[in-house]
């Protein structure tokens, strides 16, 4: 098949779109992020108003709409979502990490199968940052998110750094880490950036804070 005549992917505002052409109908996957306490909507694409509308999590009901019984949530989506019958779309309120898997949608309303894989994510607590000095005179810039029990999820979490232009920053061994040259302006802030796909947050430090007076090697603390 020649290249581009495929169904191709797309990408949403909170969202990776996965279509695959499947005899003669579409598949459409989508992976949503969701804000912990917060709402989210799965939208549904090319639906037509019908007589019966099923949300399911993991082959579980969600809620159930029909023309004769009406609307019933299920379980602890019980008050929590809200289901748009002309459009298919679903609203889950008040999320927390246990909504979290694969929704999708079954009604004769809709021709394309449309699947959504939840994720739910909480912000990232502010970051703590650290300096060290090395034996050449150049400093290590460490930043570390500190606080007990914040669930980490290394694939979502993205470290970068900021830098004003009179100071030379290379990234370091890890995305955590950064190197200062030692000819830098040290008088200048530098800042720590903590991020996921819904939320940002971010820390300084101030590098006249990571040369001692007495230039002794020590691990700072830096302000946040």
């Amino acid at each position: 098949m020649a290249a581009g005549s495929a169904p191709g992917w797309a990408l949403g505002v909170l969202g990776v779109v996965y279509l695959f052409l499947k005899l003669d109908f579409i598949s459409c996957s989508q992976e949503i992020y969701g804000a912990m306490n917060g709402n989210v909507t799965f939208y549904v694409s090319k639906f037509h108003p019908s007589t019966e509308i099923i949300w399911k999590k993991e082959k579980n009901k969600v809620v159930e709409w029909d023309t004769q019984s009406g609307l019933e949530a299920f379980q602890s989506f019980k008050d929590r979502v809200y289901l748009d019958i002309g459009s298919g779309n679903l609203t889950i309120t008040r999320l927390t990490k246990s909504d979290e898997g694969l929704y999708e949608l079954e009604s004769p309303g809709v021709r394309n199968k449309s699947e959504f894989h939840l994720k739910v994510i909480a912000p990232p607590p502010s970051p703590s940052t650290f300096c060290s000095l090395s034996d050449d005179g150049n400093i290590t810039l460490t930043c570390e998110i500190m606080e007990a029990g914040y669930d980490i999820d290394g694939n979502l979490l993205q470290y970068s750094w900021e830098c004003p232009p009179t100071v030379q920053c290379h990234r370091g061994s890890s995305p955590s880490e950064a190197y200062v040259l030692k000819k830098s302006d040290l008088s200048q802030n530098v800042q720590c950036i903590v991020s996921n796909p819904l939320f940002r947050t971010s820390a300084s430090i101030s590098l006249s804070t990571c040369v001692p007076e007495d230039n002794t090697r020590h691990r700072f603390s830096g302000t946040s």
